[in-house]
């Protein structure tokens, strides 16, 4: 029996495996970095160990500081969650030396798993379909595209799609060291790319007494740099009969390791129904929630059964229904899926049916591992929460989660929220057309557009304007009562400026007997304005506007779409100017490497160093022809957001 469970993990996973603990009334412990001491896993388990050090290589990837912690808490078993430690066969096996119950696969199981060119060779002797692995050193360009990839982890890093044989030793290269940094296995292969298929994945549970569960299949295909972003079960390509020859493949694949525990059999599939293994993934998966949904079945409460040497049922239980999964990602995928880092001021989504459990009757499911207040930093993944709809129909998931997601107040980030949408709405994706170019055929510029259009913008730095001066006025010692700049005689209008995005929009209004006269919206009439909400009539049709304001950052949320602004100040102050030509640090992070000197003429688009942050590389670009005027960094030097990185001079002004 297992009294106490230590999750290796953090944020959003840990808490999922604490509320199945705490289902089954077994005690629970949190490890934590310093970034993550005020994060909420660590408060809601019965016991919370400090790993010092901040970046994963000083915390969570430290299986031996794990181990101690579990001693000095009093664990009696370890749940790895996913990433970090938890394909690591090592780690599971000094788990298992140290006395402790290991909540997941064999460790000769794992291993056998953690090398994709091995695993390969076991699912093609096991019957398996496989891509054919491909010498870098002998592809030939009849053979393109195709996809360099990391031999361990996953995530996206470490994967390259190439398609120029030109470009094949730059990516073998940079795939690499990406590895090399990510999983501490700099070791990489090739194999055929199919731009347009279908990531279709089977999740498996198997116990130590034989029996074998396909519990159903998820459908993982619209992915940013290989990662997933959307995730639904079951698949709208899989008919009955593919359905079959996928679960017969994952049973033979499972037992083809001696598999025990929950894994995932990932396959890549054609829209004619051929199918290709791709990996195994020796753990609980991210995505786990939609199968949950449609089956009713705790994964990570069966995860802690087998653990305990509990048998499984014959047969695994029947779908019902559909579910739909988004990454809400603190990204902006209009600037190249940029990471953000910083304070969420707010995280509130709507309608939420029940949190890292299965809604009782369907609906919202939430799984976060922040709250408002909460600090995303730069040493990990940037995913903010996933938020799950489960209904009886594909098409109802999809419109129920789009509303749930339009509807949230999310402050203080960027975040991806906009896309998701977008896409949960698009016609292509309700029509179930969802492989894995998906962004590339619809336009990423297209489908990240912004849900709230121009005059949305418009009404809402307005409504910002009208919240601030009542905010104003609530403060007033005298006279709080009169409208904000209220005069006898109609004199100068109120005038107060936003950044919305990259533009600049001004607000100039009055007050008067009449009510609300505001430049630009003479169609619009105010009804009530408080600090926190402002509620206008536009043409007719009233409109409610909820505004919050966090220094001069200003969000408005409405139905006509959520809108971040940035209050300008009346004057500008001259010292804050930076040199024309700077390029300031997008994020966070570390330099990882300097391509050019001072001094050194640049090609515009020619790379001038890489950035390190959030276990991404980022390269910084030279704008435009010219000389490099300032190279203020060098490597392993740690910057913050809006450090100047190098000033660039254009060719006309050198």
């Amino acid at each position: 029996m297992i009294n106490s469970v230590l999750v290796a993990n953090r944020g959003e996973i840990a808490r999922r495996v604490f509320r199945s603990c705490a289902d089954a009334g077994i005690g629970t412990v949190a490890v934590y970095s310093d970034a993550d001491a005020d994060l909420p896993h660590t408060r809601e388990a019965d016991a919370a160990v400090r790993l010092p050090g901040n970046t994963p290589s000083e915390t969570y990837l430290r299986g031996d500081r794990i181990i101690e912690a579990a001693h000095q808490a009093g664990a009696d078993a370890i749940h790895p969650g996913y990433g970090f430690l938890s394909e690591n066969a090592d780690f599971a096996q000094a788990v298992q030396d140290a006395g402790l119950t290991w909540i997941g696969p064999p460790p000769a199981a794992i291993a056998s798993m953690g090398s994709k060119v091995e695993a390969k060779r076991i699912m093609a002797d096991a019957g398996v379909p496989v891509l054919s692995e491909l010498d870098p050193a002998e592809i030939t360009a009849d053979q393109l595209p195709v996809l360099v990839k990391a031999s361990a982890g996953g995530g996206g890093r470490g994967m390259r799609v190439v398609h120029e044989l030109s470009a094949l030793e730059d990516a073998v290269k940079a795939a690499s060291a990406e590895a090399g940094s990510a999983f501490g296995d700099a070791t990489v292969f090739c194999e055929r790319y199919l731009p347009t298929g279908r990531h279709i994945e089977v999740q498996v549970l198997a116990d130590e007494h034989g029996t074998i569960w396909a519990v159903g299949e998820r459908e993982c295909s619209i992915q940013r740099r290989h990662q997933k972003v959307i995730e639904e079960a079951p698949s709208p390509l899989v008919d009955d009969a593919m359905r079959q020859q996928l679960f017969d493949a994952a049973r033979a694949a499972a037992k083809a390791i001696g598999y025990v525990g929950a894994g995932t059999v990932e396959f890549l599939a054609t829209d004619s129904g051929e199918f290709f293994f791709l990996e195994m993934n020796t753990r609980l998966q991210v995505e786990h929630p939609v199968t949950e949904c449609v089956t009713g079945v705790d994964l990570v409460g069966l995860q802690l059964r087998i653990a305990e040497s509990d048998r499984l049922p014959p047969e695994p239980p029947p779908q019902d229904g559909h579910a739909i999964e988004v990454r809400l990602y603190a990204e902006d995928p209009a600037q190249d899926w940029q990471p953000q880092s910083g304070t969420i001021h707010a995280l509130d989504v709507p309608r939420v049916a029940a949190e890292f459990r299965i809604p009782p009757r369907g609906g919202i499911r939430l799984d976060s591992g922040f709250e408002g207040g909460s600090v995303v930093g730069v040493h990990y993944d940037p995913m903010l929460a996933k938020v799950i709809a489960w209904a009886p129909t594909r098409g109802e998931a999809a419109r129920a989660l789009a509303a749930a997601l339009a509807g949230s107040k999310i402050h203080g980030l960027v975040t991806n929220r906009d896309l998701l949408v977008t896409v949960l709405r698009h016609p292509a994706f309700l029509a179930g057309e969802t492989d894995t170019a998906f962004f590339e055929r619809h336009g990423l510029d297209t489908l990240s557009t912004p849900l709230a259009d121009d005059r949305a913008r418009q009404l809402s730095a307005l409504a910002a304007a009208l919240a601030a001066a009542a905010a104003n006025r609530a403060q007033a010692k005298v006279l709080s009562g009169l409208p904000s700049g209220w005069r006898n005689v109609a004199s100068q209008r109120q005038r107060k400026s936003y950044r919305v995005g990259e533009d600049t929009v001004d607000v100039d209004y009055r007050i008067t007997r009449a009510g609300l006269d505001a430049d630009g919206h003479d169609d619009v009439s105010l009804v009530t304005s408080t600090p926190g909400r402002v509620v206008l009539t536009v043409a007719g049709v009233r409109r409610t506007f909820d505004v919050a304001r966090y220094g001069d950052q200003v969000y408005v949320d409405s139905p006509l779409g959520p809108v971040a602004l940035r209050r300008l100040p009346r004057y500008t102050d001259p010292d804050a100017a930076v040199p024309a030509g700077s390029l300031l640090a997008p994020m966070p992070g570390s330099v990882l490497r300097v391509a050019v000197e001072q001094g050194a003429t640049v090609q515009s688009g020619q790379p001038l160093l890489w950035l390190e942050a959030m276990k991404m590389e980022h390269q910084i670009s030279a704008p435009a022809d010219g000389v490099v005027a300032e190279l203020p960094v060098s490597q392993g030097q740690q910057v913050d957001v809006g450090t100047v990185l190098a000033v660039v001079h254009a060719a006309s002004e050198s």
